[in-house]
């Protein structure tokens, strides 16, 4: 965990910390808060364990969190934290299984890591400030859970998909929309290589031969 250097924080900046597994992220958004005179990063974490203590420690007002990383991820940081921060995610995700779940455990909202700079900066005043943040879309997803109004059947057993780890899945979701291995790797923050082992991999546990019968694969389960 890393913090700030200052340690009695000016009454009229939103204290914000960061929960995100890739350290170039993290400061490409400390970067982008910075810029606003009302906002201060008071810290950050890569991981489930280290965030719980950094939040519980900082008290910051608003937390944005990541939702899939290696040692749990957003649902095990809000299971852990005390109450008084507010937690809006941010993910590459938008699967409404993804955003469902860090709602139900707690986040006050949910944005894609597409956001501008200044979208961010108002997302996190909104919800110190007592609003829910979602896209239209994602917002859409939360209602129909809650309400019981979701036509989507409940999905059947699927070993070949349930196999993939979280990150593999997010690769599979980048493929199935036509990215490129350099687009995708901008997009997660990782290297080409790093997408490579993970297609790899998404290739050999769903059996598919190549990237074009994977996306076929990809598009029936609706994994787009």
């Amino acid at each position: 965990m890393t913090t700030s250097a200052s340690t009695s924080p000016a009454l009229d900046k939103f204290r914000v910390f960061l929960v995100d597994d890739h350290a170039v992220f993290r400061a490409g958004v400390r970067a982008e808060l910075g810029r606003e005179t009302d906002m201060e990063v008071v810290g950050e974490a890569g991981g489930v364990a280290e965030a719980i203590a950094g939040i519980n420690a900082l008290r910051p007002q608003v937390v944005l969190l990541d939702v899939h990383m290696p040692d749990g991820g957003g649902v095990a940081v809000l299971g852990g934290i005390e109450s008084g921060p507010v937690c809006l995610a941010l993910s590459v995700s938008d699967a409404a299984e993804d955003v469902i779940a860090v709602i139900r455990a707690g986040a006050r909202g949910y944005v894609t890591k597409t956001i501008s700079g200044a979208e961010l900066a108002d997302g996190v005043r909104r919800v110190a400030g007592g609003d829910a943040v979602f896209s239209p879309r994602l917002a859409g997803f939360v209602l129909d859970s809650f309400t019981g109004r979701s036509s989507a059947p409940e999905p059947p057993l699927d070993p070949e998909l349930d196999s993939l780890t979280p990150r593999e899945l997010e690769v599979l979701r980048l493929l199935a929309r036509g990215y490129t291995y350099r687009e995708i790797a901008e997009e997660l923050v990782i290297s080409v290589k790093t997408v490579e082992t993970h297609a790899s991999n998404v290739l050999r546990k769903t059996q598919q031969s190549n990237r074009n019968a994977l996306t076929r694969w990809a598009h029936r389960r609706r994994i787009d």
